[in-house]
């Protein structure tokens, strides 16, 4: 099966920028501090009211309506209701499994967070902080959910499959993106000691957690390994007969290839996908089946300003002045939605990120070229083909 799917991100995993509303009274930049500044009772409304109206069947239909198959949906470590004050969430998992079912659509679930965060990004749910790997506890914690996770949905005609980690952070990402400056910790006491994941401890995590749930899952059913932002460092990995149905997971942004020197410019952009990128990722193929589970048509050239691989008015990067006009960025869009959705027929597939926002670019300064993260708008607007 080719996947040609959509995420759901901040539905059940939060990201400020992406909904800034939900933050509002408060200083949190992260899903961790909000309920530190919010009563019980005002955290629990807000989260609940957010979960039920933010993505509903009516976007199942939707999506399915884009051509679409497939759905990533991110969640929290804390999805059973087990830690408090974090509100669980699996009742609207097991709701997004009959709209699946009803559309047509088949889902990745996609463990986005763990606790002490396995990256110090925002969106890895506490911002400067990675010790997850450094806690047994945690690693344990871990595990035991992905268990359970495959218990609870191992045999439901939906699952495609299951995430065993997102984005966990190794050395070459953590020193480019300067994480700790980047994502400033609140606790300076808490952040103490953070630092990357070694790739050996990876490898060990990944065998581990595919033992465990294969006990539940059968093996029609992916288990998808993320690339810790090291594609090529997985050649020889899991090559024994004992390990079915694996897919490499590898995100790619082009927000990101500036960070490594990507002209900010749309030959830039096509050459990095085109003589670069591709060539990687179908070398891959030969080892893995490999997705690219997160990309998009965000870029600085669309917004009017360098974004330091995609820092937000949030972070205090405005883009006050619109370069583009609305023929141009049409052109920009388009052209780079087409050089990686060929660039993603090397491979086994894909998920953009993401389907929705809920930003209003146009009454809200500095937000110049953010639509480009959100499916509905660059579908509606013609920068993202309706059916590839």
């Amino acid at each position: 099966m080719y996947i040609n799917g959509v995420n759901l991100g901040n539905w059940l995993v939060l990201e400020k920028w992406m909904s800034p509303g939900l933050f509002e009274g408060t200083t949190a930049e992260d899903e961790y501090y909000l309920p530190t500044q919010l009563s019980q009772k005002v955290y629990e409304a807000r989260i609940k009211l957010h979960r039920r109206e933010y993505i509903s069947e009516r976007d199942f239909a939707a999506i399915r309506s884009f051509g679409m198959n497939a759905v990533r949906i991110p969640i929290p470590y804390f999805i059973m209701g087990d830690c408090p004050p974090f509100v669980g969430c699996v009742e609207e998992l097991d709701r997004a499994f009959l709209w699946a079912e009803k559309y047509g659509l088949k889902i990745l679930i996609d463990l986005h967070t763990v606790p002490g965060s396995q990256n110090g990004f925002d969106n890895g749910g506490i911002s400067g902080v990675c010790k997850w790997a450094q806690q047994p506890d945690s690693v344990e914690f871990a595990l035991q959910l992905l268990e359970k996770l495959s218990n609870r949905y191992g045999t439901n005609s939906s699952l495609w499959g299951i995430g065993v980690l997102n984005e966990p952070i190794t050395e070459r990402t953590w020193n480019a993106m300067d994480i700790q400056n980047r994502y400033k910790p609140v606790d300076l006491e808490l952040a103490a000691g953070s630092a990357p994941i070694s790739l050996d401890f990876l490898r060990e995590f990944y065998v581990e957690a595919y033992r465990r749930m294969r006990r539940y899952l059968p093996e029609d059913k992916v288990i998808v390994i993320h690339d810790g932002f090291e594609l090529k460092a997985w050649k020889d990995f899991m090559r024994e007969a004992e390990f079915k149905n694996v897919v490499l997971d590898t995100h790619q942004y082009l927000m990101m290839a500036e960070m490594y020197g990507c002209e900010q410019s749309l030959e830039g952009y096509k050459k990095y996908v085109e003589e670069y990128l591709t060539g990687d990722i179908e070398e891959m193929q030969e080892y893995f089946p490999v997705i690219c589970g997160e990309w998009s048509l965000f870029n600085s050239y669309g917004c009017g300003i360098d974004t330091a691989g995609g820092l937000s008015p949030v972070n205090g990067v405005e883009a006050s002045e619109d370069k583009l006009n609305a023929e141009s960025r049409k052109e920009l869009y388009s052209q780079i939605a087409l050089a990686q959705l060929e660039a993603w027929k090397k491979i086994s597939g894909h998920f953009y990120w993401n389907y929705k926002l809920l930003l209003d670019t146009v009454n809200e300064p500095g937000w110049i070229g953010w639509d480009s993260w959100d499916l509905g708008k660059s579908v509606s607007l013609g920068w993202y083909p309706g059916e590839f």
